[in-house]
């Protein structure tokens, strides 16, 4: 049986894991597993076939330290994997303006967090490249299931951008995502950057109606952008300076990916139906 690294062992990975462990081996690298992408001392181990790293950057800077320690581990016990998916997102693209984006369009990261993903994609690249290894990008928008809905602000009463000034914001459901990374980590998965987001189209202040409505929480109040920056906590509004539509053709056509939540829609009605928040 082939081995795996999975490199930050959250939610996804958990979700994924069960799709995994049928054909690999499954070496965790977390905390509490004994690795810390902080320290680079904790990081020994043995060679992997794969590496599936889905560990988001430091919470500050404008570099990803924890993918450099990752690699330089890696170089350091002589590990190359044959293959490398990285769960990246869609934040690397910036403000688009409302248009539609797909992975031929440079990066242009307007905050920190996006530009420390941006230097995670560039050092994995330079690193696969010059190993030959295989690397699939995967560029992910808001990610959201039960435990990862906006009810926190729904319940605060925190309002949202009125029409004329709204942003379109993409999506994918948890489950969606991480049928993509093991998809990704199939032998045959073509190598290369995707997005991996649904067919929604859906302006930021609709999709906390919709959740709202779901939850049987108010509508948010609408506001204008000028009121919005002493409204909204400072990460929620830099999502609000930025506006895209993802193209997901190449996700489908190339990568193979079948959504099991088309839109938002299903994927709200299927946690709904479960009882969950």
């Amino acid at each position: 049986m082939q081995r795996l690294m999975i490199a930050g062992f959250g939610e996804l990975a958990r979700r994924a894991l069960p799709r995994l462990e049928d054909r690999f081996e499954v070496l965790r690298i977390a905390r509490r597993y004994g690795f810390d992408l902080d320290r680079p001392a904790s990081l020994a181990f043995e060679g992997a076939h794969a590496l599936f790293h889905c560990a988001p950057p430091p919470g500050a800077g404008e570099s990803d330290t924890r993918t450099a320690n990752l690699l330089a581990a890696l170089e350091k016990g002589r590990i190359l994997p044959a293959r490398v998916v990285y769960v990246s997102t869609s934040g690397v693209y910036g403000d688009c303006a409302g248009a539609r984006v797909d992975e031929s369009r440079p990066s242009a990261p307007q905050t920190p967090r996006a530009r420390r993903r941006v230097d995670a994609e560039r050092a994995l690249a330079l690193w696969c490249e010059a190993r030959g290894a295989a690397l699939i990008v995967l560029r992910a928008p808001g990610i959201y299931a039960a435990g990862r809905l906006p009810l926190e602000h729904l319940r605060a009463g925190t309002p949202v951008l009125r029409a004329e000034d709204d942003v379109y914001s993409s999506h994918i459901h948890a489950d969606d995502l991480a049928a993509a990374a093991v998809r990704a980590l199939a032998d045959d998965a073509p190598a290369g950057v995707y997005n991996v987001a649904d067919d929604t189209e859906m302006k930021m202040g609709d999709w906390f109606d919709l959740v709202a409505e779901h939850a049987g929480l108010p509508r948010p109040k609408r506001v204008p952008r000028a009121q919005m920056a002493d409204l909204a906590p400072g990460d929620l509004y830099s999502f609000m300076c930025e506006s895209r539509r993802l193209d997901n053709r190449r996700m489908k056509q190339v990568l193979g990916v079948r959504l099991r939540y088309p839109t938002v829609y299903e994927g709200l009605r299927h946690e709904h139906a479960l009882g969950v928040d």
